[in-house]
């Protein structure tokens, strides 16, 4: 007979898989990549367009800043009332105040009438006024449209040492009829230079109406009065009627976006750049990073699959072999469920089949403990308001305080015997606080000699302020010398405060009393009553009272399990417990525990085991 070619499962899967991760990867990359460049395209313009206008309003700014002290400058000098040497002290001492400006000139009828300069600065450059005198002298001011309001700024650069424009405005005095004055300044360009060379992303500049290079990111083109010949149509930009706009240009064959803004001062034009390649290199670096994560997904959806495979098909093998050892009547055999899918839940089935019979007692108690507790934090929240007042009085700041009263204070004064009392109902308070966090801790279960009075005397410690703020009264009726018994103080502590808070509630605030007592039925058995006068349990529900969940009371006031809990306890404790109640009388809840052997358990002593009313 042909063997046919086996096929396993895991190349089944590492192929599919295979498959699935290239599809899923390639589409991706593709979106992300064509969404990325969209937006980032997008993006740029935006930016580019912002930081143009952002550059306008702060040249706007600082001009008319300039124009302003220039004014200042323009009217002191033209004021004929000032003697000459007062004027002169004004104007170098405005000098000192605007270092910006180098040079100041005032032209009256076309005549140069009077030029002040910043000597230290242009010492300390270098420079002389001669060199800026001749620069003028070959580049004559258009005083005409000056006269006639418009503001002139030009590149007025002569050595790389002093960057510098040239601003000229016309200036009236108020009694002058005749054309008005015109005064101009050469400025440091420090002030443009700095804002252009702000931004280390984008290249920014200024262009002055003549197509001019005003300020520049790249200071050497401002030195040589570069012009920005590079932008296409920069007469329409002048002219437009936008705020700022974006175009796509080409700068020494390198593909450029541009930014542009008017900046309403003499025909000013502000300008950002930024080359698309560096606009666009963000996205090429997702796209690459794009491809190697597909080729390490891939790689490791390979290594992946052929794991997962390896999970898939050995839980069978060991089902198998498992079944067979349940066979021959192993029980303790399991199986690892690694995987999960159909596999999985039928090796989980497996083993819960397996573990069943094993760990049903180890649930029980599991389940009997958290029962326990949880009844026992319920208690505890119910206790808490009726503790409230203690726990949050200053019972430390009463004690010392008490003490220190005690000790000034004679015996016989009438108010040794009240600060006593104080003392002792403080320190009181702080036992029961102390008794109740004790209780609230949750321990391992241990047996061991306990005082069953000492028990009775801790938990009506705890409960009788509770008690007591819904008029119940408790009652202590502790038979002396009684034998010790074997068991755990704490998990008995917890029967008693839910059989006499559950008194409590039954009377729904009538009021009424609880008593606790203890007796010696015989050598070997002790009795613990809690019996109230309430209303009673009808016969009908004394036979259900102790099954879990079973509760006459409200939703929210009760789980049923607080008795189902506490027979277990006691049913723990090798004890029996059970119900004596008539109705409109009251109940008694009857306990009865056997006794330590004689010659092991010390007797309880006589003042702790008394008559308590």
């Amino acid at each position: 007979m042909r063997k046919k070619l086996r096929f396993p499962i895991r190349f089944k899967i590492l192929i599919s898989l295979l498959f699935v991760v290239t599809g899923v990867v390639s589409t991706i990359t593709y979106t992300m990549a064509n969404l990325f460049h969209a937006d980032k395209s997008t993006y740029i313009r935006d930016l580019t367009s912002v930081t143009a206008m952002q550059a306008a309003q702060e040249t706007r700014a600082l001009l008319i800043g300039y124009s302003e002290k220039l004014r200042v400058f323009a009217r002191l000098m033209h004021d004929a009332q000032l003697e000459k040497a007062q004027k002169t002290k004004m104007i170098t001492r405005m000098l000192e105040d605007f270092p910006d400006f180098v040079t100041v000139t005032l032209y009256v009828d076309r005549v140069e009438q009077a030029t002040v300069y910043d000597a230290v600065t242009l010492k300390k450059l270098g420079l002389s006024i001669l060199e800026l005198t001749a620069y003028r002298s070959k580049n004559k001011l258009p005083l005409d449209s000056i006269q006639a309001g418009a503001v002139y700024v030009e590149n007025s650069t002569t050595s790389e040492k002093l960057p510098c424009l040239t601003m000229a405005i016309a200036v009236r005095d108020g009694a002058d009829q005749g054309p008005p004055a015109v005064a101009s300044a050469v400025i440091r360009l420090d002030g443009l230079q700095r804002l252009a060379s702000r931004s280390k992303v984008f290249e920014i500049f200024v262009i002055d109406a003549r197509g001019n290079l005003l300020a520049h990111s790249d200071p050497r083109k401002v030195i040589q009065h570069a012009q920005a010949s590079w932008i296409p149509e920069i007469k329409g930009l002048n002219a437009m009627n936008t705020i700022g706009t974006t175009l796509e240009y080409v700068e020494n064959g390198v593909p450029v976006v541009g930014g542009f803004a008017r900046a309403e001062f003499s025909g000013l034009l502000a300008g950002a750049q930024i080359p698309k390649s560096a606009a666009y290199l963000t996205a090429r670096a997702l796209l690459n990073n794009l491809v190697i994560i597909a080729l390490i997904l891939l790689v490791v959806s390979a290594i992946i699959s052929l794991f997962w495979s390896q999970l898939i098909t050995r839980p069978i093998e060991h089902l198998s072999r498992a079944a067979n050892e349940v066979g021959k009547g192993r029980f303790d055999v399991r199986v690892q469920a690694a995987s999960r899918d159909e596999i999985g839940d039928m090796a989980e089935s497996f083993n819960q089949m397996a573990e069943g019979l094993d760990t049903r007692e180890q649930e029980l108690q599991a389940s009997q403990a958290a029962l326990i507790q949880s009844e026992k934090m319920a208690a505890f929240g119910q206790l808490g308001a009726g503790i409230a007042h203690e726990i949050k009085n200053p019972l430390a700041g009463i004690i010392g305080l008490a003490q220190l009263l005690l000790r000034k204070v004679d015996k016989d004064s009438p108010l040794y015997e009240n600060l006593a009392m104080i003392e002792k109902e403080a320190r009181r308070s702080k036992t029961i606080t102390e008794n109740l966090l004790r209780f609230a801790r949750q321990e391992k279960m241990e047996f061991t000699k306990i005082d069953l009075n000492a028990v009775a005397m801790e938990s009506a410690a705890i409960v009788d302020h509770q008690l007591g703020i819904n008029q119940i009264r408790l009652k202590k009726e502790l038979a002396p010398r009684l034998p010790q018994i074997i068991g755990n103080a704490n998990q008995l502590q917890q029967v008693l405060m839910n059989l006499m808070i559950n008194a409590q509630q039954a009377m729904e605030g009538s009021p009424g009393s609880v008593t606790l007592s203890t007796r010696l039925l015989d050598a070997e058995t002790i009795e613990l009553r809690v019996t109230d006068t309430g209303p009673g349990i009808p016969p009908d529900i004394q036979a259900k009272i102790f099954e879990p969940f079973f509760t006459t009371k409200t939703a929210g006031k009760g789980t049923g399990l607080g008795l189902s809990v506490s027979y277990g306890i006691i049913k723990d404790h090798k004890g029996d417990v059970r119900v004596e109640s008539t109705v409109g009388k009251g109940s008694a809840f009857v306990i009865t525990l056997p006794a330590a052997p004689a010659s092991d358990a010390p007797q309880a002593p006589d003042d702790q085991a008394q008559r308590v009313h």
